[in-house]
């Protein structure tokens, strides 16, 4: 039979949770892109406030970190996983920002590409969200990381060929390079779901 000697600490795997929940409001507000009419400002502002809400997260996570006499795993892990679910909610609130400050919604519409990505994203966003509180239990948790390592393949397929549509003569060359600038954030976006879900396996193959 196995012993722990670490507590299980609950505050450590509800602020990991609700890091998580929020890349859900993150995507699901990035969806409402696709809407017609939709309030472009409103959505960024959205964005922002989520984002802001998410930094308070990570801070009130670090100050538990420095606090605690023992954690539930690493403390570099435990940073680790803080700063990169973080990560995720820059690169989402990125994306609404440069939406709306560069007027890219005024067009008649956004690549269909940039909308496949913002659907992975939201698929990780909801993959992570439940995978949280299975940290506890460091148990069911390879689905995810597999799934989610999948779906950031998928992600690179779609910005792929994001790219060869604005360089293909479709867009002047100044949308083009607004445009870039926004998939390199989604794109990003993606890859930072993966970091998340290889330093969960991490954890898991530590304490396992």
């Amino acid at each position: 039979m196995r012993f722990s000697f670490r507590p299980v600490e609950g505050a450590f795997y509800e602020l990991f949770t609700k890091a998580a929940q929020n890349l859900v409001r993150g995507t699901e507000l990035l969806n409402e892109l696709a809407l017609p009419g939709v309030d472009v400002q409103s959505v960024s502002e959205r964005l922002t406030e989520v984002e802001h809400d998410s930094d308070q997260i990570t801070h009130d996570l670090y100050k538990k970190i420095n606090s605690a006499f023992i954690t539930p795993f690493d403390r570099e892990d435990i940073y680790r996983l803080g700063s990169q679910l973080d990560d995720v909610m820059d690169h989402l609130e990125a994306v609404g920002s440069l939406l709306y400050l560069y007027g890219l919604t005024q067009l008649p519409s956004l690549p269909r590409e940039m909308h496949e990505l913002i659907a992975v994203l939201d698929q990780q966003a909801r993959l992570t969200a439940e995978a949280m509180p299975r940290l506890r239990a460091l148990k069911n948790l390879e689905d995810y990381w597999i799934e989610c390592n999948r779906l950031e393949n998928e992600g690179d397929r779609a910005y792929r060929m994001l790219l060869v549509r604005l360089f293909s003569g479709e867009y002047d060359a100044l949308t083009v390079l607004k445009m870039k600038e926004v998939a390199d954030e989604l794109e990003a976006a993606c890859d930072a779901f993966e970091h998340v879900a290889n330093t969960v396996e991490t954890i898991a193959v530590k304490e396992s």
